[in-house]
């Protein structure tokens, strides 16, 4: 490297130092260590081999980089200053309130993609930006940068497995081998050869390198860059605080504003004011997309029997047909989930994440920053694992679609282990999202064609077993909507489900019907947000609400009830699945979790 190149590059990373320091100092917190390891590696990242136009952030060409780890968001900062693409003011606002320079990194800021700051989430997120840099035909490159603490997370390793199954070369992580964490040494410290063992076996190309030394950054980073058929790992060993005698590598110092920041930025060399071209992409072109054509719904006969869980697939198929953005990814389950409809027919926009839940939910997030509108299906129990994903991409405003299949207690003989009962409570307190819980096949059709235009985090639950076909085709099914099923002004009580339980309360309430005792039933089909309209007028007619549900009591469709009443004081009794269940027939499960017909008519009864 010449010497006037080596110059610049140690300049610019003793700016960054000074103001991540700064920046922290001003704020009175932060994580100024953790931003000073990685200041040399960003230094010639953003110097020399990162391609990207700050003054055209949606330019489709541009590189890709995620902060793993968001904790060193000071250094990010200090970076977008020295790009020209914030001022001095804002640097010095950081965690500010109302500024954009957030304790950890999020996409208020136009150059950030994703939110970051719960550790082992940016790599898995950068494999779902690196597939679809692949589905778009572009030569984008996607940087990580994470430390050598959140190598712990199994999350990471969900992430290193399918990058090095794809051969994702697109893909490059930079490891910032720090060897201190939070409250002390990192497992394995500056052992990068511990670290270079397990991705080379899961087919990476693994560099090793001092991470202060700006000659060998530059050699790794491009020789990733001319890394064909395989992702490259570069194993950087760093000291934790370099170049500040108060916390060089010592332990105790993460999290905290340096003690004597006017010291250390005099250590540092003081305040600079490098200005620094980042280079924009050498190309430009507009990304491959799949053609469009009509949405065709599939239809079903009204009386006849349907699994929501198998319309959902063939609607889902309809709709990759009607919307060339639309892509798929199965937690390998598409069998089940019926997710194997839309893969028959477009192969080439169906993603397999096997038995991977995080990275499952976390390629959908990487493919919607480009644009994408991803579908990702798996058992309603198995998105528990993933709900930190789930909550993390609330917090990066990002757009993606889950479904959950065989929810409930309906799906019968299989047991609790595969039963999501949790799900809705899981889902309802994520950030702006939306619940869905359809009844019947037509239903779900509707809704999931109504999904795609969704924005944030949204959720259809769907059952296992054949249910009867109550609407008719082309019915619209919109988003915080119900159906009033049964209605007279006679009621002395409303039923209100979703799912299978409607099939149920339908039952209970022609059986009452016959015995004298009128009572409604509400499809309350979006659980978030509900119609607070419909509800409201059965509180205030009726007087007792019956909610019924194939959940636990605690955060399902009661509970959304009851947020939408609660003022009005109407009588709202639950009935919900409060055991644990066994192994038994879908319909004798219903009865044993007291959530049948049955159930129901007892419950009008006792408190009529």
């Amino acid at each position: 490297m010449p010497e006037r190149d080596l110059r610049f590059l140690t300049e610019l990373a003793a700016q960054l130092r000074v103001d991540s320091v700064r920046s922290s100092a001003a704020a009175g917190s932060g994580h100024p260590t953790s931003s000073l390891s990685a200041a040399d590696l960003m230094a010639v990242l953003f110097a020399c081999h990162l391609r990207y136009d700050f003054d055209r952030p949606d330019e489709p060409a541009n590189d890709h980089l995620i902060f793993s780890k968001g904790h060193a968001s000071p250094l990010l900062y200090a970076l977008f200053r020295a790009a020209g693409a914030i001022g001095e003011e804002e640097l010095l606002s950081f965690r500010k309130r109302d500024s954009r320079l957030e304790g950890h990194p999020t996409p208020r800021l136009p150059w950030v993609d994703v939110a970051t700051g719960s550790l082992g989430q940016g790599l898995p997120v950068g494999v779902g930006m690196a597939m679809a840099g692949r589905l778009e035909h572009l030569p984008y490159r996607v940087w990580v940068l994470c430390g050598d603490g959140e190598l712990a997370e199994g999350s990471v390793w969900e992430a290193a497995e399918h990058a090095g199954d794809e051969g994702l070369a697109n893909l490059t992580l930079i490891v910032d081998v720090n060897r201190l964490g939070q409250r002390g040494p990192t497992r394995h410290g500056w052992d990068t050869g511990a670290y270079a063992r397990r991705f080379g076996a899961f087919g990476w190309r693994t560099i090793e390198i001092d991470g202060h030394d700006p000659g060998q950054i530059d050699f790794a980073l491009g020789d990733a860059r001319n890394t064909r058929r395989r992702p490259t790992v570069i194993l950087a060993k760093t000291r934790k605080g370099e170049g500040v005698l108060e916390v060089e590598n010592r332990e105790g110092a993460h999290g905290k504003a340096l003690r004597d920041p006017e010291t250390a930025i005099g250590e540092l060399g003081g305040p600079r004011h490098v200005e620094l071209r980042v280079h924009p992409p050498e190309v430009t072109s507009a990304p491959h997309r799949f053609e469009d054509g009509p949405l065709t719904l599939p239809e079903y006969e009204v009386g006849t029997r349907v699994a929501t869980r198998t319309a959902f697939g063939e609607a889902l198929a309809a709709l990759g047909a009607a919307r060339g953005d639309v892509v798929a990814l199965d937690g390998e389950v598409a069998d089940s989930t019926k997710v194997e409809e839309f893969a028959k027919a477009f192969p080439e926009r169906f993603f397999e994440m096997y038995i991977a839940e995080q990275q499952l939910v976390a390629a959908a997030v990487g493919m919607q920053v480009r644009g994408w509108v991803p579908y990702a299906a798996t058992f309603a129990a198995f998105l528990t694992r993933a709900h930190d994903f789930i909550r993390m991409a609330a917090v990066s405003r990002a757009s993606i679609r889950l479904v959950g299949s065989h929810a409930g207690v309906a799906i019968g003989e299989d047991g609790p282990s595969q039963m999501g009962l949790e799900d809705l409570a899981m889902m309802r307190p994520v950030y702006d999202s939306v619940v869905l819980y359809p009844c019947d096949a037509n239903q779900t059709a509707a809704l999931t064609a109504e999904m795609a235009s969704v924005s944030g985090v949204s959720y259809l639950r769907t059952t296992r077993g054949d249910t009867p076909v109550v609407y008719r085709p082309g019915e619209r099914f919109p988003v915080g909507g119900s159906r009033v099923l049964r209605h007279s002004p006679a009621d002395r009580a409303t039923i209100v489900a979703a799912g299978v339980t409607v099939h149920e309360a339908l039952a209970a309430a022609d059986e009452l019907a016959e015995r004298g005792v009128p009572v409604g039933v509400i499809d309350l089909y979006s659980v978030k947000p509900v119609d607070v309209a419909a509800l409201t007028a059965a509180a205030t007619t009726t007087g007792t609400l019956i909610t019924v549900e194939d959940h636990r009591p605690e955060g399902g469709l009661g509970d959304a009830v009851l947020d939408a009443v609660s003022e009005l004081g109407p009588r709202v009794v639950k009935l919900a699945v409060r055991g644990l269940p066994g192994s038994a027939t879908p319909q004798q499960q219903l009865a044993d979790a007291r959530i049948d017909r049955r159930a129901i008519v007892e419950t009008v009864k006792r408190l009529l």
